[in-house]
């Protein structure tokens, strides 16, 4: 294999993790019936995606230092990182209303409307706010650019995504037992299918993307992301990666905007409160799952990261959602 198919290959590899489904814990969806004219100012979200389907009509989008972009009917923009934006009817449009005026709440687990009556042209919209476990968003995921589109006809190219968005979008939606877990497990999968095609624009321009730019820390990535039970260190990592220490510690910290050694350490504790949570697995094994010999190590890394112990932090998971481990 040549160096141009390794590199497609590891891109791959590094969004094939980046893919791996966020697990909401909640959504607040709101449908907006909106006349000219009108503009709603939304706050950054923490721990939040954000996502705009249009349904009819059009609307602006901007955002501080960002160029406006269009949205038309049939087209969706998701916000991985809930950057704050406008919303509005018009580009220079401004003085816009507050979301959460008008909006107060969005607690996840319900729904909301926005009517805005003016005497210019209607737009309709599906909104939510997807609040997700911060500790499973990867650096890669955190460093995706702040507004990703699908026009019209790429969501059609998506037919489950399109169906599902239409569903959520629709006023008389079916509701029944257990609706609140239907609906954050159909946002989730909305998320997952809109983030597909968005990714593989991304490998086919990895300039929106810098860290697939560089061989050693895409590669460097994929190894933590896939293989972080091994004993690394830095100097191996780099040594892997056919890179030295300083050079590859430099070149990390600019294009995933952490050190290494701190990415590895999310990633395993990602992975040890996947484990604790979802899972029957012994506490005392996941230590070695995650790549700590030390028990004692473990137990200090957890707490430094989490704030808890990881007996406490399986304790305040319901033992429902527990898998068999494998």
């Amino acid at each position: 294999m040549d160096s141009v198919e390794t590199a497609a290959t590891e891109g791959d590899d590094l969004l094939s993790e980046l893919m791996k489904p966020l697990r909401l814990t909640g959504v607040f969806d709101s449908r907006w019936n909106v006349r000219a004219p009108w503009a709603i100012e939304g706050d950054a979200e923490q721990s939040c995606a954000v996502l705009h389907f249009i349904t009819e009509g059009s609307c602006w989008i901007a955002a501080d230092g960002r160029t406006p972009f269009r949205l038309h009917e049939g087209d969706l923009a998701v916000f991985p990182t809930g950057t704050a934006h406008r919303l509005s009817d018009h580009p220079e449009r401004r003085g816009g209303v507050a979301l959460g005026s008008m909006l107060p709440e969005r607690e996840p687990g319900t729904s909301g409307e926005i009517r805005i009556d003016g005497d210019g042209p209607v737009s309709r919209l599906l909104c939510a706010g997807l609040h997700y476990d911060e500790y499973a968003a990867t650096g890669l995921y955190q460093a995706l650019p702040w507004a990703l589109v699908l026009d019209c006809s790429q969501v059609d190219q998506e037919p489950l995504l399109r169906d599902t968005l239409r569903l959520l979008a629709a006023t008389d939606r079916p509701v029944g037992p257990g609706d609140r877990l239907v609906t954050l497990r159909a946002f989730e999968m909305a998320l997952v299918l809109a983030l597909r095609p968005l990714l593989r624009e991304l490998a086919d321009n990895p300039s929106a993307l810098p860290v697939l730019r560089h061989p050693g820390i895409s590669k460097a990535m994929v190894i933590i992301a896939t293989r972080f039970a091994e004993p690394w260190t830095i100097e191996a990592l780099a040594r892997e990666v056919g890179m030295s220490r300083s050079a590859f510690t430099a070149a990390f910290r600019e294009l995933v905007g952490e050190a290494p050694a701190r990415h590895l350490t999310g990633r395993r504790m990602q992975e040890a409160a996947r484990l604790l949570g979802e899972t029957s697995v012994p506490q005392s094994a996941v230590p070695q799952r995650v790549g700590y010999q030390s028990a004692v190590g473990f137990h200090l890394a957890f707490r430094k990261w989490f704030g808890m112990t990881p007996g406490e932090y399986r304790a305040g998971r319901p033992s429902s959602a527990r898998l068999a481990g494998s």
